[in-house]
């Protein structure tokens, strides 16, 4: 099924998001144990990031997409970029998932590594959507965006014109980079809007459980901190339980403001942690 006619069923979609071990040689099966507890949340669709390496490495990416849905029965996504791609190892990727019943990818550029070379297939994650779209068009696509700017764009309105090349290049839905702020995404929303990108747009959360996390990801996407957040890690940043309860309220708070302010959907970055999903999801079941 494509994700994007969970959008038509007139609720909330709620989503999550994993990743497969951070290094190729690790053990697949480290993952199997927190897909059985995510899985249990019961939502829309679970994401699967980009195999460690890049290159045209998907086999776990692969493998973990497929247990999602046909062990599980939850529909799946799965990540795939393109900087360090070309035609040959988008088409090998997309045949893999195929063949194991995965429809659905989230098309990405992907990080700059000074470790692999870019190819010349594909610039952007627009190229890559007009690819896939064309070439497989029984795929379903989607994109990402940036609530506070891609941190090597431009500008703001630069960063909106791309984004509306990408949905005009066949991206179904969006779903944000992470942000702490609403207001901010708000005022995202309502921008591309008025640009005319009018698919539905997944608002990201990432519940923040310690300090040296919040710090890396801050440093990793530019994501701004509003007094409050700052004031909850200032108080409990060196008790780590509190940190961690403090850091799932907060996320809960974002998503019943989302919900109640009509967001489309909710797509949860888990950090592969399924005790911190699933008191989430305990918390905002009843209002999706």
């Amino acid at each position: 099924m494509k994700v994007i006619n969970k959008f038509k069923q007139n609720k909330t979609v709620f989503s999550l998001e994993v990743f497969p071990p951070k290094k190729f040689t690790d053990s697949i099966e480290t993952v199997y144990e927190t897909l059985d507890k995510l899985t249990d949340i019961n939502p829309d669709y679970i994401s699967v990031t980009y195999s460690a390496g890049g290159g045209g490495n998907t086999e776990h990416s692969c493998k973990i997409a497929s247990i999602i849905k046909n062990t599980h029965n939850v529909e799946s996504v799965a990540h795939l970029t393109c900087l360090t791609n070309d035609k040959n190892d988008i088409d090998k990727a997309i045949t893999d998932f195929k063949a194991v019943g995965v429809e659905n990818i989230l098309a990405l550029r992907g990080d700059k590594n000074p470790d692999l070379t870019p190819k010349k297939d594909f610039t952007y994650a627009s190229d890559l959507v007009s690819y896939i779209k064309s070439k497989y068009p029984e795929m379903g696509v989607s994109g990402a965006c940036y609530p506070e700017v891609h941190m090597e764009s431009e500008n703001e309105i630069q960063d909106i014109l791309n984004l509306k090349k990408k949905v005009d290049a066949g991206a179904e839905f969006l779903i944000s980079q992470l942000f702490f702020d609403n207001n901010v995404f708000y005022k995202f929303v309502e921008k591309a809007r008025i640009a005319g990108i009018n698919v539905p747009i997944e608002a990201g959360i990432m519940p923040v459980t310690s300090s040296k996390q919040i710090l890396r990801m801050v440093d990793m996407c530019g994501a701004s901190l509003p007094r409050k957040f700052s004031m909850m890690m200032q108080k409990y940043g060196s008790n780590p339980e509190a940190m961690r309860d403090a850091g799932i309220a907060y996320a809960v708070d974002q998503i019943v403001d989302l919900i109640a302010n009509g967001v489309e959907g909710i797509h949860l970055y888990t950090m592969n942690n399924p005790y911190v999903a699933t008191k989430i999801a305990e918390n905002i079941k009843s209002l999706l």
